[in-house]
């Protein structure tokens, strides 16, 4: 292995565990789109920021982008707070124009500078590594592994100390209130947060990249546990994967490594989808089969029950008589029959049904209920 895949390696693991942070609290807030506004509409903060400095190379680019996804941030929310359109609308409002303005931008006055349109949406991680961070001659490495390993070491500090009021505020934003710290305040530093990682993020992986590094492994987390805890480091774990899989399928395949992560990603949230152990697919058709035959195991006990010492008893408590009175199938009915004999709910003798004390208890508490 080269050094060059070990450093866009290391770049692609960082930027995904540094998206991944922010990234589960925009999930939980269900506030997914705004990864994607905000990795859009940085750019015209960069094209805005190059136009006063006259340079790509200037910090201040990053600066402007920063700006202007926290201008993004307040316009989206004031849109909103009009409760004339709602969020999701306000997002698909916002964006869009001003990456629309970017865009015009630069085909009009910046079409002779390296602004392509295209890198800053795919990227290409491949040409991250020579872009040098050198400092009296000495090369320290990628810049961009410095730049995302520093937000990274912010994002983790932010987590850490503010952990607290960021889970409170987003599941329950009047106690955060209530508890003395705004939630407001709480909010607009995540979103910061958001924009922060995104600029960083996007100059190397670009924003398609972002956005999915930024949703899909909260939301695979968000799948596979109920605690925040446990979620934030399933959302980087999960982000780890993606960074290296998505890496070594692009290698296999001769691909876009940007869109192989992206891919990558997709199919773990499509195994958290399927598989998950309480909120898969799979777990709730087996959640759904089980609830439908405990129903009818239930119906059928309160239906002896109902006529246990009645002077129909023999006729309604048979087997064969449980079509007619419960409308059921054949075959329905046997298995029903069957899981309640195997449960000790009922007992059959000469094709009469009978409850046993376990089953008479149990429709007695549903009577109840």
């Amino acid at each position: 292995m080269s050094q060059a895949q070990l450093e866009i390696q290391a770049i692609a693991l960082v930027t995904a565990t540094a998206c991944a942070l922010p990234g589960a609290f925009l999930v939980l807030r269900r506030m997914a789109l705004m990864a994607d506004a905000i990795s859009h509409s940085i750019l015209l903060g960069i094209v805005l920021a190059f136009f006063v400095v006259g340079s790509v190379g200037s910090p201040l680019l990053i600066v402007g982008a920063a700006l202007m996804g926290i201008v993004t941030v307040v316009l989206v929310e004031t849109l909103a707070n009009t409760k004339l359109v709602g969020k999701d609308a306000a997002i698909g409002l916002v964006f869009p124009a001003l990456f629309s303005v970017a865009v015009i931008l630069i085909a009009r006055f910046a079409d002779d500078v390296h602004l392509d349109v295209d890198a800053v949406l795919l990227g290409e991680l491949a040409f991250a590594p020579f872009e040098r961070f050198v400092v009296n001659g000495y090369d320290l490495g990628p810049r961009a592994l410095w730049v995302m390993g520093t937000i990274l070491a912010l994002n983790l500090a932010g987590l850490a100390l503010f952990y607290k009021e960021l889970k409170v505020a987003t599941f329950d934003a009047a106690l955060a209130a209530a508890l003395g710290f705004s939630p407001v305040l709480v909010h607009y530093g995540l979103m910061g947060a958001v924009s922060v990682t995104a600029v960083g993020a996007f100059d190397a992986v670009g924003s398609v990249l972002v956005v999915a590094l930024m949703i899909a492994p909260p939301a695979t987390a968000y799948l596979l546990t109920d605690r925040l805890s446990q979620m934030v480091g399933l959302s980087a774990a999960a982000g780890a994967v993606t960074a290296i899989g998505g890496f070594w399928l692009a290698h296999w395949l001769d691909a876009s490594i940007a869109g192989s992560m992206a891919t990558t990603a997709g199919f773990l949230f499509g195994l958290a989808f399927l598989f998950a152990p309480d909120r898969g697919v799979v777990a709730l058709v087996r959640r759904r089969r089980r609830q439908r035959w405990e129903f009818a195991q239930e119906m059928l006990v309160v239906h002896l029950l109902h006529h246990e010492h009645g002077p129909d008893a023999d006729q309604e408590n048979r087997v064969a008589h449980l079509q007619e009175g419960l409308r059921w199938e054949g075959d329905f009915t046997e298995e029903v029959v069957g899981r309640a004999r195997r449960r000790g709910l009922v007992s059959v003798a000469d094709g009469l049904l009978v409850l046993t004390d376990a089953g008479r208890e149990r429709a007695r508490r549903s009577f109840a209920a």
